[in-house]
């Protein structure tokens, strides 16, 4: 009796198999190809470079930093002497003035004797250098601070007047012990009209030789000398 089993027609077996290795290769096709690098430098390359959180972007030639000039004596930059930082530079003035309203001639005459002649001091005159619509207090205090040294125009005058008396009190309190820095001028007074606050140093007597303006001009030199 004859088997109901019947045998695969030649070449059944082989469609399956073909059916499916002709699928993995159109999934293979339709995959998108990973992306290799160019040679195998440029791969250690990129893993060697650090990130932009690790270090900071490099300075390229337009943004690179320039030295800090060094102010020259006259305030322009590029000097190649003094430093701002110390010195005779480190302050706008060599002389603050401080003198009653009523003896603004006198001040004028000290200021043009200490400006002229070879030292050019540099003197603050308040009702000159002050800046309009400053605060009488404030630029008392900014004059003193900005000069070396203080040359007080002591007069009858000067006695009357409360921010004269101010500014003396304002200078000894900066500097109580630097010798030379006050300098007292007496004018029109005796000596026994000298401030309480000054007696422990010497005045310049006006009534000697040049008003004693030689003696001022000679004591702020000598100061200044010691700055270096």
């Amino acid at each position: 009796m004859a088997s109901s089993t019947s045998s695969p027609a030649p070449g059944s077996r082989s469609k399956k198999p073909l059916g499916k290795m002709a699928d993995w290769f159109r999934q293979a096709l339709s995959r998108k190809p990973t992306k290799m690098p160019a040679s195998p430098e440029s791969a250690l390359s990129d893993v060697s470079q650090p990130s932009s959180l690790d270090s900071p972007p490099s300075l390229g030639p337009s943004s690179e930093v320039s030295p800090i000039p060094t102010p020259s004596p006259g305030g322009a930059s590029g000097g190649s002497g003094s430093s701002s930082s110390n010195g005779r530079w480190s302050k706008a003035y060599d002389v603050c003035v401080c003198h009653s309203e009523e003896d603004l001639v006198a001040a004028q005459e000290l200021v043009s004797y200490l400006e002229g002649g070879a030292a050019s001091l540099r003197c603050f005159l308040q009702l000159r250098d002050a800046t309009p619509g400053g605060a009488i207090v404030s630029e008392l205090c900014h004059a003193l601070s900005s000069s070396h040294c203080r040359v007080l125009l002591i007069t009858p005058g000067f006695l009357r007047d409360p921010w004269c008396r101010y500014q003396m009190l304002q200078a000894l309190s900066e500097a109580p012990g630097a010798e030379g820095r006050t300098i007292p001028l007496m004018s029109g007074l005796s000596r026994a009209a000298y401030p309480a606050e000054l007696r422990y140093m010497y005045f310049v007597d006006g009534r000697g030789p040049e008003r004693g303006f030689r003696q001022v001009k000679d004591a702020v030199m000598r100061y200044l000398q010691t700055l270096g």
